[in-house]
């Protein structure tokens, strides 16, 4: 009688590096961990205890997000440790804007196949970012999915959750012109407009290649500079500042991310 393992792999999907997966990104989740967590890997829910005591009226604020077409510049350049820097920045940086200190993070990987060292490299970016933002990865999901992704080529998204208290919610309400504009630069392109990116620079192994003095480093290199985390940042500046609105700059740019934390009127 034919097996469980050998009726999945005859449908392309190893169980065995899945097993030996997790076993490889153990450590680097665990790596997260903040005294809010409870329990460890391998439960259906990942579990957080927050301590809202310093907070009158604490408000939950949630975000999703991806990595984008970027991820075809990681395929070419066979790099895929700092791609999960990305996931979770995109992530983090967009609830910060209401104040939020990021709490917990969640993240999911979809791959053609299954390949263990693949999976941690990705992974340990995840990680990084999540010590970075001061989060935990408390869970995630790993799916194999044969004739869907081609073997090699994967996608990524994330999910976290912070809390802010309501008094200190960062809205754009009380936004009045004369108020002082400050920007935190980015790191380069971060994670958007990289469809327009490699339709421009046509973008293949060998563009990626070539060094520019300008940038001291490959046109591929540079692009899969990780996107930077502001969270340190603005939660520094919140506590000697009163910072009325917060503008995560991605797609579209000043002209569609600025309006967006503008009282109307």
């Amino acid at each position: 009688m034919e097996s469980r393992s050998d009726a999945y792999a005859a449908a392309g999907v190893d169980i065995t590096a899945g097993y030996e997966s997790v076993q490889r990104i153990k450590k680097h989740v665990e790596s997260t961990f903040t005294p809010g967590v409870i329990g460890g890997l391998g439960g259906f829910g990942g579990l957080f205890m927050p301590d809202l005591q310093d907070m009158d009226e604490p408000v939950f604020v949630s975000g999703t997000d991806g990595v984008g077409t970027k991820l075809k510049i990681a395929f070419l350049m066979d790099k895929h440790d700092t791609i999960g820097i990305d996931c979770v920045a995109m992530c983090v940086n967009d609830i910060i804007c209401s104040g939020a200190k990021p709490l917990f993070f969640l993240d999911y990987l979809a791959l053609g196949k299954n390949s263990p060292s693949l999976v941690e490299k990705i992974v340990s970016g995840v990680a990084e970012g999540c010590r970075i933002s001061g989060c935990a990865l408390i869970g995630g999901e790993t799916a194999e999915m044969p004739g869907f992704y081609k073997e090699g080529e994967y996608d990524i998204a994330g999910f976290c959750v912070g809390v802010v208290d309501k008094r200190k919610i960062i809205d754009g309400s009380d936004i009045k012109a004369g108020d002082a504009i400050i920007g935190l630069a980015s790191s380069g392109v971060h994670s958007n407009g990289f469809s327009l990116i490699r339709k421009i620079l046509n973008v293949n192994r060998n563009t990626l290649s070539v060094r520019y003095d300008e940038l001291s480093c490959t046109l591929g290199e540079e692009l899969l500079k990780p996107t930077r985390i502001y969270v340190s940042a603005v939660l520094k500046l919140s506590r000697s500042v009163r910072i009325k609105g917060l503008s995560h700059i991605t797609g579209g740019g000043f002209y569609e991310n600025i309006p967006r934390m503008l009282p109307e009127g």
